[in-house]
């Protein structure tokens, strides 16, 4: 196990079983039989380490997801069906931490923008970015003036919400949040391809041009 693999393990032990973080940076070094000096190689505080777990789930799902052979043929819509799936069942097999640190962020999440998500949100936009890009190559998602550039935005806003409701989901084994990941996907997928008003608004022009 590598070490900063080793730090964030004995790390979220310890917060599940106390209810909070070490009482000292000191502290929790000596726990892991390092120094202090030895710790901040790797991390410079309890919040690093915490931002460090949010990225570490959003890294392995993506990585799993890409790596299912069949993912490549997925439309963008069902890739991102796919990592949606992915990364609740990573959330899942360790729900106990992720309710633990979620609740205790600022709440409402996406509104507050909590440091502790700052790598993994960045992490996600560059991802929808690239989704958002195939998506467009392959006329999934129409090029929308002022509207196109803010579609990861909007994308990371939904998987807050998926987040959100993962955590209060109290379904037998979250059907729910498998419904919430279906409809809310395809809603916002619906909403970026073409649509009626695309066709009215092309037919607009077309009369305009040659009236």
């Amino acid at each position: 196990m590598e070490k900063d693999e080793k730090i964030r393990k004995t790390y979220v032990e310890y917060v599940l079983d106390h209810g909070q973080p070490p009482a000292s940076f000191y502290a929790f070094a000596k726990k892991l039989k390092m120094t202090e000096g030895e710790l901040y190689e790797f991390y410079t505080s309890f919040e690093s380490i915490e931002m460090d777990m949010w990225v570490s789930f959003f890294n392995q799902a993506r990585t799993n997801a890409e790596n299912d052979p069949t993912y490549q043929g997925y439309s963008v819509r069902e890739k991102l069906l796919a990592f949606y799936y992915t990364w609740v069942e990573i959330l899942k097999s360790n729900r106990s931490y992720v309710t633990y640190s979620y609740r205790k962020l600022p709440q409402p999440v996406a509104a507050k923008k909590p440091q502790e998500l700052r790598p993994f949100k960045e992490a996600f936009i560059h991802y929808a970015h690239d989704l958002m890009y195939e998506g467009r190559e392959s006329s999934e998602i129409v090029a929308r003036p002022y509207l196109s550039n803010r579609y990861p935005d909007a994308v990371w806003l939904n998987t807050m919400y998926i987040l959100d409701f993962w955590v209060k989901d109290t379904s037998r084994n979250f059907e729910l949040t498998d419904t919430a990941i279906e409809k809310t996907v395809n809603t916002a997928f619906d909403l970026m391809g073409r649509s009626i008003v695309d066709t009215v608004v092309d037919l607009a022009k077309f009369v305009y041009q040659n009236k």
